[in-house]
């Protein structure tokens, strides 16, 4: 049997605000099993994304560990934390987060292009993938909201990373998009045998994974 591929164990994280200081992450002990889906919910404030970018190696916890494939994050320089993320991981934002003076085309090989083995093929066949084969040459003012998530989607895919971290990726979108949006991002990570992580404020959309984490107060529940 394989062992976890994400381990956190007593995460713990706070914040100083004036003269107050405040817990946002109190011991959380958790595991993610490889192509497992997972999906985080908890009202605003309540920790979800402080918890993820701890998980994803972006924000470092004051205490606690993060173990991924084995390796302990937040160990190493910030040079080799980059490389693992560019090779080992995707992300989808609620923001989309594309340059605008790129194409859908140009902002997906972007990742390729950073970790020095870019692949106009992948990113093609990722762009291929989410529907977008005919609007690859667009720059992202001239793609709908759920056009751009898509192309966030697809950057993410692009390095083929063993985990996929969305952080409320229909959080701009009308229900009808995001239930689009979802269903192509849970169908994508199946299909190519992806970890995936979401965090999400929607209920309704959190029951859609293998499995439903909710965090209240910093604690999961």
């Amino acid at each position: 049997m394989q062992p976890p591929q994400l381990v956190a164990r007593d995460i713990r994280q706070s914040f100083r605000m004036g003269s107050r200081r405040i817990e946002v992450l109190r011991g959380i002990d958790m595991q993610i099993e490889r192509t497992e889906a997972v999906f985080l919910s908890g009202a605003s404030g309540a920790g979800k994304t402080t918890l993820l970018y701890t998980l994803a190696g972006l924000e470092r916890p004051e205490s606690g560990t993060v173990e991924f494939e084995g390796r302990r994050l937040y160990r190493g320089g910030s040079s080799a934390e980059a490389r693992l993320r560019n090779e080992k991981m995707g992300f989808v934002f609620q923001g989309y987060f594309l340059l605008p003076e790129l194409t859908a085309f140009e902002n997906v090989l972007l990742p390729g292009m950073i970790g020095a083995h870019a692949s106009k093929k992948a990113a093609e066949e990722s762009l291929t993938a989410v529907g977008l084969a005919e609007r690859m040459h667009h720059l992202p003012a001239e793609l709908s909201g759920g056009e751009q998530q898509r192309v966030a989607i697809a950057r993410a895919l692009t390095n083929d990373p063993d985990i996929i971290f969305a952080d409320e990726p229909t959080g701009n979108l009308d229900s009808k998009t995001g239930d689009v949006i979802m269903d192509l991002l849970l169908n994508l990570a199946h299909e190519r045998k992806k970890t995936l992580l979401v965090v999400t404020h929607d209920t309704r959309l959190a029951m859609r994974g293998d499995r439903q984490l909710h965090i209240k107060d910093g604690v999961l529940q």
